[in-house]
């Protein structure tokens, strides 16, 4: 019997305030099994005790809206009895630990989400942000992540279609691995978590429990420091191949009117997993451990319970039904174990060993979970212009070679070909681009999907960085032609006991909110990662929004590249040149100061939908939002695939600002001559302000009349990567 002393209590992140409750609550010491159970519930990672305050004020529903948070996923109606499920988790802390492992696991955690719900996964999504590059662990840290991206995900055989890579200071100590996953269902087949039906049976299903992952929950929702290495033996280890069996099984099973409950064993593995299942559905549950397929010896009912083995789900079942999932199961090989059963108790009753090891009233560990409105201070950097004599006196060519080979706006070719984007062979439109599409099996229907997030802009002014992630990753998608739907979320931030963290999380949600509100763009699933902090010092706030858009038809969509000679190119939205927070300012003139672009989302709105008609009305069929780098950086990337260039003439005083400025609500197009004319009548007709600055030319980038080959700046644009991985440390 292990004596709980103030070291053990502190050492599983529980403060003095909620030990008090535990004890009132139980009226008597916890045994050291109970103690890790409440450990892992209330952790911050489960129980989103700071933020849940502020994450239900998100908009969650639309008129496509089937399932928003609360479930392992978010589900939406694609129409034609169709559905697609999607969520974006985070395993930031893992992957700095054990890069490969830690991004691998994540791909299957994000996986399992999904095929709980009874969907197929298509797609998978990441966003990943590293170091400086000139940091000690970069490059084991990016190599390692995106092998095991990629190893997971290939394995699986689930394209992984689109993402983000950015390097900033901020990560150098707290890398960030968010992974999304898009699945498809039929409309009348969605599976839940919730629990019903006193009696029936609690089982077990997947690959044997051991000992890796124990405490991923806790550890996830702490600060590191030096001595972080030594929280290795906390991270997972994944098997994509026992999960593509468990996938099979899974979606066999689910075709027969068998499953009554059904949950992921993910975060504090099968203690959340029996916890919520019984919790939704107001139910008790009894497990009994010794049932519990084990692939290490003697482990303990502490080590059972919170256990994060991958590749494990637990189901309800009614009993005379076990025999028909049993043998589902054993012919795909996998272990299958009923381990409990469902009470009118409303507890839960864990045994092992002829002993009662856990017996807590289960609205203790849900109900009674802390729930912190913690004091915030949104703060907002001054509002500095870049003076004059700090901007570079050089041509808009000479700044365009330095910026596109940069790490941060470099082609991210090299990791996308590390991952299979085509198994499946539904994939529609290729990573690179602003949105990936995916088409529905059998179908001329088809998923738009990006991710994206801007954490500089979040940083200077949480609000204003808030309504632009949401605007940005609706931009993507109305970008392809496709119609928003809804987001999921990841909201990566440092500690929320400091008032100022708290604030920039509390500032980018209610910029969410009301860009939410205005797009129609609601919030079905998501993630919170918080104390993503080394020694004291946090990353930059990183809300990375996961967003999908249905493209009706898969004959009428657009994408980035120039394709002829002579089209004329459109800039769709008004050009300030707003250089604060743009890349051209943080890292060619490293000015980190003043405001980012002011987000006007009524412009938003109009914009994106016009320019939305005009590739439904096959009038444009090349489109491309403009963002970081602004309007050269678009217009160099829509070149680059074809070879196709364009000659533009600005003649404006601030040249720069306006090539490089970060201005929102933009894109540029391009028109051909023939249906130009129609393309003026629909802008000025839903008022919305255009210029036409040149057209598009072979092989060439004309600016002012100064030239560049599109091949010596291709061979820029996609050699950072190589040339950065190939040189000594």
């Amino acid at each position: 019997m292990i004596k709980i002393t103030n070291e053990i209590v502190e050492e599983h992140g529980i403060n003095s305030e909620e030990y008090d409750f535990i004890l009132k609550s139980l009226r008597r010491e916890p045994t050291i099994t109970e103690l890790g159970i409440f450990s892992a519930m209330w952790s911050e990672h489960c129980s989103y005790k700071s933020s849940k305050y502020w994450l239900s004020q998100l908009p969650t529903k639309n008129e496509f809206v089937i399932q928003g948070p609360g479930e392992n996923a978010g589900v939406i109606d694609i129409g034609d009895g169709y559905a697609a499920v999607f969520k974006m988790e985070s395993h930031n802390h893992p992957s700095f630990i054990e890069p490969y492992q830690g991004a691998a696991t994540g791909v299957g955690g994000i996986l399992r989400d999904v095929f709980t719900m009874g969907a197929r996964p298509v797609a998978l999504l990441n966003s990943i942000r590293f170091g400086e590059t000139s940091h000690e662990k970069t490059k084991h840290l990016l190599t390692g992540v995106v092998s095991g991206i990629g190893g997971y995900g290939n394995c699986m055989g689930i394209p992984t279609v689109g993402g983000e890579v950015e390097f900033n200071s901020s990560y150098n100590d707290n890398i960030l691995v968010n992974a999304m996953c898009v699945g498809i269902a039929k409309k009348n087949k969605i599976f839940y978590s919730r629990a019903s039906g006193i009696g029936n049976s609690v089982v077990y299903v997947g690959s044997k429990t051991g000992r890796d992952g124990i405490h991923g929950a806790t550890m996830a929702s702490a600060e590191f420091d030096e001595n972080s290495e030594e929280k290795r033996p906390t991270v997972q280890v994944g098997d994509p191949f026992s999960e593509k069996l468990l996938l099979e099984a899974c979606m066999e099973l689910m075709k027969m009117d068998v499953i009554v409950a059904i949950q992921d064993m993910g975060a504090a593995g099968l203690t959340s997993s029996a916890v919520e299942m019984a919790g939704k559905g107001n139910l008790g549950i009894e497990l009994d451990l010794d049932k519990v397929p084990c692939r290490e010896e003697k482990m303990s009912a502490y080590e059972i319970m919170l256990s994060e083995s991958q590749e494990r789900m637990l189901m309800i079942l009614e009993p005379d039904k076990e025999n028909i999932a049993k043998e589902i199961f054993e012919k795909w090989e996998l272990d299958f174990s009923v381990i409990g059963k469902l009470t009118d108790t409303n507890r839960l009753i864990i045994n092992h060993q002829k002993e009662i090891k856990a017996d807590i009233i289960l609205d203790i560990l849900e109900k009674g979970a802390p729930s912190y409105k913690r004091p915030y201070e949104i703060n907002t950097f001054d509002d500095e212009d870049i003076k004059e004599d700090i901007l570079i006196n050089e041509s808009p060519i000479s700044i365009l070679k330095k910026m596109i080979s940069s790490p941060n706006l470099c082609s991210r070719k090299w990791v996308w070909e590390q991952y299979d984007h085509m198994v499946m062979t539904d994939t529609v439109l290729l990573p690179g681009g602003d949105s990936a599409i995916i088409r529905v099996h059998g179908t001329n229907k088809g998923l738009s999907i990006t991710s994206d997030s801007t954490p500089r802009y979040c940083a200077s002014d949480p609000y204003e960085g808030g309504k632009q992630a949401v605007a940005e990753a609706w931009r993507n998608l109305i970008s392809v032609g496709s119609l928003p739907i809804a987001i999921t979320d990841c909201m990566n931030f440092g500690n929320p006991e400091k008032k100022e963290i708290m604030g920039q999380f509390a500032g980018v949600i209610k910029g969410m909110i009301e860009a939410c509100n205005t797009l129609n763009f609601p919030v079905v699933s998501g993630n919170v990662s918080l104390y993503n902090e080394t020694n004291g010092k946090g990353i930059n706030p990183t809300p990375v929004i996961g967003g999908v858009g249905v493209v009706e038809n898969l004959d009428v969509f657009s994408d980035q590249n120039l394709k002829r000679e002579d089209d004329f190119i459109l800039i769709i939205g008004k050009t300030t040149g707003h250089l604060t927070q743009s890349i051209y300012a943080n890292e060619l003139l490293n000015y980190k100061k003043g405001l980012p672009p002011r987000v006007n989302l009524e412009e938003e709105l109009k914009n994106g939908l016009a320019v939305r008609e005009l590739i439904n009305k096959r009038f444009i069929d090349t489109s491309h939002d403009i963002s970081d780098g602004g309007l050269l950086i678009a217009l160099t990337e829509m070149s680059m695939k074809n070879l196709i260039g364009f000659n533009i003439n600005i003649e404006k005083d601030n040249l720069n600002s306006y090539l490089f400025g970060e201005d929102q609500a933009r894109y540029v197009v391009a028109v051909e001559k023939h249906k130009l004319e129609d393309v003026r009548l629909l802008l000025n007709e839903k008022n919305v302000f255009f210029e036409e600055i040149g057209q598009t030319c072979k092989d060439e980038i004309i600016i002012n009349n100064k030239k560049i080959i599109i091949l010596k700046l291709k061979e820029i644009y996609e050699n950072w990567f190589n040339n950065y991985l190939s040189k000594a440390s």
